[in-house]
C-alpha cells in the first residue's frame, strides 16, 4: 500500500511538474513577424517553463480587439504594443501594476511612472521616410527633406503613408504634425498631404516596403524598417524630416486577471532585461537600457535628439477624438480592411 500511495504521489508531482512545463502565455502584440521569431527563441531558452503564443497586428487593431475584450480579457500579457495604447488600457484599469528585476537600469523617461509601473518601455521607434532614388530619377521627382516638402504638387499620387486608425506608426505622425504646426495648422497640413497621398496602408511598415519595391517613389514609414531594407540593398534613401519625428514606444505589460501571473511576471522581467535588450538593439537605434545601442550607419547619430516633444499621455487621452476627424476627412483613401 505504501508502494502505491508513494508511486501516486510521484505520478502527481510529475504532472503538476509537466503543468508547470507547459505553462503558456497569450501574448498580444504589434512587433513585426521578424522580430518576434528570436525574441520568443532567447526568452523560451532562458525561461523554459513557460512558452509564448502570439495574437499579431497592427497596433490600432490590437489596441482594439483588447479593448472589445475589457469584460472577459483573453491575453495574458502585451509585448511590443505602443505605450500610447497601453495607457489607454491603463485608464481603464485593465493593466497589472508590475516592477520587473531590471527596471532600476532602465531609462526613467521610458517607464510609466506609477509604482508600480503599469507598463515598461522596451524601444523608441520613430518616423522617417523611404525615398526610391530609382523611380525618383525615372519620374524626374527631387528627394524631400521636410514634411512640408511633401506638399509639393509633383508628388502628387506619389506617396502612401500608414493608417492611424490601424498603425502606431500613422497614429504618432498624425500627433507629431498636431504638435508641430498646432491643432489648426496641423489639420490643414494633412488637408493637403492627403491630395498627394495614394493610399494609406493598414500597416506602419507596408509603406517602406512599397517604396522599395517601386511601387511608390515615397513611403512614410519608421526607421527600423526603413534601415533594414536599405541594409539588404533596396534603392532607397532614408529621410528623416528636418522638423521632428514622431514616435512611441513599443511596451510590456500584464493584463489585470491573468491565470497566469507568475508566468506573466517572468515575461515582464525578461523584457527588461539586458539579454531583451540587446536583441531589441538589433532592431532600433534607441532602447530602454542606457548603454546598449550601437551605432546604425543607416539611423544618425543624433536621432534622439530629432525626435519631437511627444506627450504620450495627450496622445492616449486624445486618441479617439485624433482618430474620428482623421476618418471623416481621409478614410477614403484608405486601403481595403
Amino acid at each position: 500500500m505504501q508502494t502505491t500511495r508513494t508511486l501516486l504521489a510521484l505520478a502527481l508531482a510529475a504532472t503538476s511538474l509537466s503543468s508547470l512545463a507547459e505553462t503558456t502565455l497569450t501574448v498580444y502584440t504589434a512587433l513585426e513577424a521578424d522580430q518576434i521569431k528570436a525574441y520568443q527563441q532567447k526568452f523560451e531558452q532562458e525561461s523554459p517553463d513557460v512558452k509564448l503564443r502570439w495574437v499579431r497586428d497592427s497596433t490600432g487593431i490590437i489596441t482594439a480587439k483588447l479593448l472589445a475584450e475589457k469584460a472577459n480579457p483573453q491575453a495574458d500579457v502585451v509585448m511590443g504594443v505602443a505605450a500610447s495604447s497601453l495607457l489607454v488600457l491603463e485608464k481603464e484599469g485593465m493593466l497589472q501594476g508590475y516592477s520587473p528585476k531590471n527596471v532600476g537600469k532602465l531609462a526613467k523617461q521610458y517607464v510609466d511612472h506609477n509604482t508600480p509601473p503599469s507598463w515598461v518601455g522596451m524601444d523608441v521607434w520613430g518616423a522617417a521616410i523611404c525615398f526610391n532614388t530609382v523611380e525618383a530619377a525615372k519620374q524626374g521627382l527631387k528627394k524631400p527633406e521636410s514634411w512640408k516638402d511633401l506638399l509639393k504638387p509633383e508628388y502628387k499620387g506619389k506617396i502612401v503613408m500608414p493608417n492611424p486608425a490601424s498603425s502606431g506608426t500613422g497614429y504618432f505622425d498624425v500627433t507629431a504634425w498636431l504638435s508641430l504646426f498646432g491643432e489648426k495648422e496641423g489639420w490643414s497640413y494633412m488637408d493637403k498631404l492627403h491630395q498627394n497621398i495614394a493610399q494609406y496602408t493598414h500597416s506602419g511598415s507596408k509603406p517602406c516596403k512599397q517604396a522599395a519595391a517601386g511601387e511608390f517613389p515615397i513611403g512614410i514609414s519608421f526607421e527600423y524598417r526603413a534601415a533594414k531594407l536599405k541594409e539588404t540593398g533596396a534603392p532607397i534613401d532614408v529621410v528623416f524630416p528636418k522638423e521632428g519625428l514622431g514616435w512611441d514606444l513599443e511596451a510590456t505589460a500584464i493584463m489585470k486577471g491573468t491565470r497566469n501571473l507568475d508566468a506573466a511576471r517572468k515575461l515582464a522581467d525578461w523584457s527588461a532585461s539586458l539579454s531583451a535588450n540587446e536583441l531589441y538593439e538589433k532592431n532600433f537605434a534607441i532602447v530602454a537600457m542606457p548603454g546598449v545601442a550601437k551605432p546604425n550607419p543607416f539611423i544618425p547619430a543624433d536621432y534622439e535628439k530629432r525626435l519631437v516633444k511627444q506627450d504620450l499621455r495627450w496622445s492616449a487621452s486624445n486618441r479617439d477624438r485624433i482618430l474620428a476627424e482623421w476618418i471623416k476627412r481621409y478614410d477614403a483613401k484608405s486601403e481595403p480592411k
